[in-house]
């Protein structure tokens, strides 16, 4: 008995050291953010170059060296030639608007993948503002998502920085490799043409909301939990409390009302999509999505890339925000400890899409 209770007290002391660390770590980071961190960056990649140097490289394994300078010969021609009628291009111009609409087509290639949270939405709304103000006629926009859904209102905002390109006028396609399930068809389903993976998961269109409650346990050690709220609805389930079923009915009517705005949403975007159908909460693979009208392609987002390669200059736009190494440190701790009240505390009062 004595060894168990030694034990005990060892087990103690370890959880409060563990707990101590993870609440500095959390503290620095919430200093770090009021003081504000370093600014983000945006970093642009251009994939139709990076394309064309891995077929040259290819090319000088599959051919002889009279190929390889026959090749490199006339490109070096067509380049020269293609430089002349842009500076012949740019002194005929009476206007800079005009010069600039003249310009080869543009696909801008911006990636999402989505958490719980959606914090991506930070960068995304970077992204998409730098997008914009560069645009012009015959310029599209993909976006490689990558969700499996979270809360409704970060997913909300999310969809509605995709409705911006959408409002510009920009051709919208969104393709889909692995999973965009509930928030993240939600999103999806704003483009113009939603391109899937044969296997990628796609629906889930529902809402969940789940918790634990522990009052059987706090009852049996003779603990009492107090909760005292202003308005009859202020909290309806609860982790610690008795809940009732009036609450219960409550909470589960907040579900309903939610899955209504999300069935109207994607509704007004796909009007052609059997609701009744696929409104389940099931998810899909994506050859079956595509049979059901989820999807409207069932393609990876490798290929669009290589086709638009062939056709338009390919432009990936990454917003990274620079975090110095005690932001990093203490991010990690404080991510984690953040995931764990997300999950037990907001996924019980925040319903999830």
């Amino acid at each position: 008995m004595e060894f168990l209770l030694d034990y005990g007290l060892f087990l103690a002391k370890i959880a409060t050291v563990v707990v101590a660390i993870v609440a500095i770590l959390v503290i620095a980071k919430a200093v770090g953010s009021k003081q504000g961190g370093a600014k983000g960056e945006l970093e642009v990649t251009d994939l139709s170059q990076a394309y064309k140097q891995n077929i040259e490289q290819l090319e000088h394994h599959l051919h002889d060296e009279a190929f390889i300078k026959a090749r490199d010969k006339a490109e070096k021609k067509a380049e020269k030639e293609k430089t002349k009628a842009r500076e012949k291009e740019i002194k005929q111009a009476d206007k800079a608007n005009e010069l600039d609409s003249k310009r080869e087509p543009h696909l801008f290639v911006l990636d999402f993948n989505g958490s719980i949270d959606a914090k991506e939405v930070a960068s995304l709304r970077e992204e998409i503002t730098s997008v914009l103000s560069v645009a012009r006629e015959g310029d599209e926009v993909l976006v490689r998502l990558e969700s499996g859904g979270g809360m409704v209102h970060a997913y909300g905002l999310a969809s509605s920085q995709l409705d911006r390109i959408k409002a510009a006028g920009l051709p919208l396609t969104i393709a889909v490799d692995k999973v965009a399930a509930s928030g993240g068809y939600m999103m999806a389903c704003i483009a113009d043409k939603i391109v899937s993976a044969p296997f990628a998961i796609v629906g889930s269109i529902g809402v969940i909301a789940q918790l634990p409650n522990f009052n059987k346990v706090l009852k049996k050690y003779d603990i009492e939990y107090e909760q005292l709220t202003a308005g009859e609805y202020k909290r309806t389930l609860t982790m610690f409390g008795e809940n009732t079923d009036k609450a219960r009915d409550k909470f589960k009517q907040e579900l309903e009302e939610t899955h209504g705005l999300f069935k109207d949403f994607i509704r007004a975007r796909r009007p052609e999509l059997d609701l009744d159908s696929v409104a389940t909460g099931e998810h899909w693979f994506g050859t079956t999505a595509h049979e059901k009208g989820l999807v409207d392609e069932i393609n990876t987002s490798d290929d669009l890339i290589v086709a638009a390669c062939k056709e338009k200059t390919v432009l990936n736009v990454r917003y990274v925000q620079k975090k110095k190494i005690t932001d990093k440190l203490a991010g990690v701790a404080g991510d984690a400890a953040e995931n764990v009240f997300l999950r037990l505390i907001q996924r019980g009062q925040k319903p999830i899409v």
